[in-house]
């Protein structure tokens, strides 16, 4: 049976969850790869709407195996909250795991993130201040506290004194910040650790058991490729890898074991925070979609900038993520506006034309994007299920999107709802 991976192809909130959700109902086994309780997945199901921050999509699915694998980073308390909230609603955590690997975001990460967001000013990231920046900081620096050292009090306490000291020293000498209480830290952390240690169990192992048995695997990360730590909008990033390569990392299993990779986007683009984005619009028209596709962050509430679809943003996706097909999602949000615009290409201040995604936000601040129109819609695409139902403008559009991303275009979002999607 296949293992797939999905990945957002702009910036995030492309509508991941949806289109995990769909094929979660199909997969025995699905996986969190990276990020934190710093983006989140809306999904329908059952007529009800679940908004999930950290726990995978497939727990939805009480035969499906769900795990949150080494590359993420995990608030204790978040979690905690969210499985109560989960458990409320008579979802069933039997098969859920928690890697040991994974990194530990502690309150002093968020402090820090906080302190520092203050600090850069004007150039500010523009980050959830989460903690989650700081937790990878802590991972690479090989100063992080791990799940296994939440399980187990004593080398908790060890740790945790030594690094909550030392991040105290930094918060009150560096950011004028007041030191945190560890001692009471500490006690409140072995408290969540005791919860959450009947969940911990080795993800590798446990996803490799599966796949080696036969079965289907679906891999799922946060945020998009242009948030990708190393081929992304840097400085204007997460912390970690939300591409098709960061599953391996992410989770501890080999690149052979992935069949295909599915890359979502909207039928426009969106992003949150700061960062260039060549193709953002204002006025009535960003106003229109905003308000009809309720762009506003899952968990933070903010709302997202909006513009065209960029496909040098999109054959970056593809190129980067290896993708096998796309999913374009939202495309009834765009009904009732006559021309559409498709960015197709940049354009620089001497005239060159650009096709391929630059590698700074600097270079991509100075580039003009080359948009393509093509005419709108306004039927009310929500009740199609076929591709041969949509609208004559529609097909066209979809069509342009394909022959400009170099990619199949296999699935199309009509509505909110899972049962709004078209599967070519």
């Amino acid at each position: 049976m296949p293992a797939k991976v999905v990945v957002g192809v702009q910036w995030g909130d492309e509508g991941k969850g949806k289109i995990i959700d769909i094929l979660s109902s199909r997969a025995d086994v699905v996986v969190r790869s990276q990020g934190g309780n710093n983006a989140g997945h809306t999904v329908e199901s059952g007529g009800e709407i679940y908004k999930l921050r950290l726990i995978p999509s497939g727990i939805l699915y009480k035969n499906t195996y769900c795990a949150i694998g080494c590359g993420v980073v995990l608030d204790p308390g978040s979690i905690l909250k969210e499985i109560s909230e989960l458990k409320q609603r008579k979802v069933s955590f039997d098969r859920f795991f928690i890697d040991p690997r994974v990194h530990v975001v502690m309150p002093w990460h968020l402090l820090l993130d906080d302190a520092a967001e203050k600090f850069r000013g004007k150039y500010n990231i523009g980050t959830t201040k989460r903690g989650i920046g700081p937790c990878y900081m802590d991972k690479s620096e090989r100063s992080g506290i791990r799940m296994f050292d939440l399980i187990n009090p004593e080398i908790f306490r060890s740790k945790a004194k030594i690094v909550g000291n030392f991040k105290n020293n930094l918060l009150a000498k560096v950011y004028g910040e007041k030191p945190l209480d560890i001692e009471r830290i500490i006690c409140e952390y072995i408290e969540y650790g005791k919860q959450l240690k009947p969940f911990v169990k080795d993800v590798s192992v446990k996803v490799y058991e599966e796949y080696c048995k036969g079965k289907e695997i679906l891999f799922e990360g946060a945020q998009g490729t242009l948030l990708d730590l190393d081929v992304g909008t840097y400085p204007f990033v997460t912390s970690s890898n939300p591409i098709s390569g960061g599953v391996c990392t992410g989770t501890g299993i080999g690149p052979t074991m992935i069949d295909e990779v599915i890359g979502v986007a909207k039928a426009y683009s969106t992003r949150v925070g700061q960062g260039p984005f060549p193709t953002e619009i204002f006025g009535q028209t960003s106003e229109f979609i905003r308000k009809k596709g309720d762009e506003f962050g899952t968990n933070t509430g903010r709302a997202r900038r909006v513009g065209w679809f960029d496909s040098v943003i999109a054959r970056h996706a593809v190129r980067t993520n290896g993708l096998t097909s796309l999913a374009i999602n939202k495309l009834d949000t765009l009904s009732g506006i006559e021309k559409l615009k498709v960015c197709s290409s940049y354009q620089t201040k001497d005239g060159k034309i650009i096709y391929d995604f630059p590698c700074s936000f600097e270079e991509l601040e100075d580039l003009t994007p080359i948009y393509e129109e093509l005419p709108g819609f306004d039927e009310d695409i929500g009740q199609c299920r076929n591709y041969s139902d949509l609208p004559e403008a529609c097909r066209k559009y979809i069509s342009r999107l394909e022959n400009l991303c170099k990619c199949r275009i296999n699935m199309i979002g009509v509505g909110p709802a899972r049962s709004q999607n078209i599967e070519r």
